[in-house]
């Protein structure tokens, strides 16, 4: 079987295309243990995902909320159950009581990279796209590093 010349640059084009979508730079929300990515989501301008933990003292969860502003990670709000020691009495512009969570709002504070010790007794995940990661593995502390990076698709697949 032959090609013909319209099929042979059919062909070329794919190719060519592929090799752009997998070489071409793009926003991503990037986790890395020890240089390593272990996770990457869409991320970019706008971007916006939340950690959520236990509380190693009051043993309730807090969750923080997170957006990509400027390039960089910025806190933008946070809740939890309880005050007990190292809680801020406010934080941003509004303290609001909601559903039995003091959340703090307009935060706005630059955290990027931001670094997370994701032990397993805290039972750290994240949320991007309206759906919950497990970042804490039995027996582990692993000191996570979150940052928004651009970077092509070849360097995120294997996570």
């Amino acid at each position: 079987m032959r090609l013909r010349p319209v099929g042979l640059v059919g062909v070329a084009a794919l190719l060519i295309l592929a090799a752009v979508a997998l070489l071409w730079p793009r926003p991503w929300l990037v986790v890395r243990h020890d240089g390593v990515i272990r996770a990457a989501f869409v991320g970019g301008e706008g971007a916006r995902f939340a950690l959520r933990w236990t509380h190693s003292v009051e043993k309730e969860a807090w969750i923080e909320t997170f957006a990509v502003r400027d390039g960089a990670i910025e806190l933008m709000a946070t809740r939890f159950k309880t005050f007990g020691a190292g809680v801020p009495a406010a934080a941003g512009r509004r303290t609001t009581l909601e559903d039995g969570w003091v959340v703090m709002h307009d935060i706005h504070r630059v955290v990027d990279p931001l670094a997370v010790q994701a032990a397993a007794a805290e039972d750290y995940s994240l949320r991007h796209d309206g759906h919950w990661h497990a970042l804490s593995e039995p027996g582990k502390k692993p000191i996570l590093m979150i940052e928004n990076r651009r970077l092509p698709l070849y360097r995120v697949l294997p996570a």
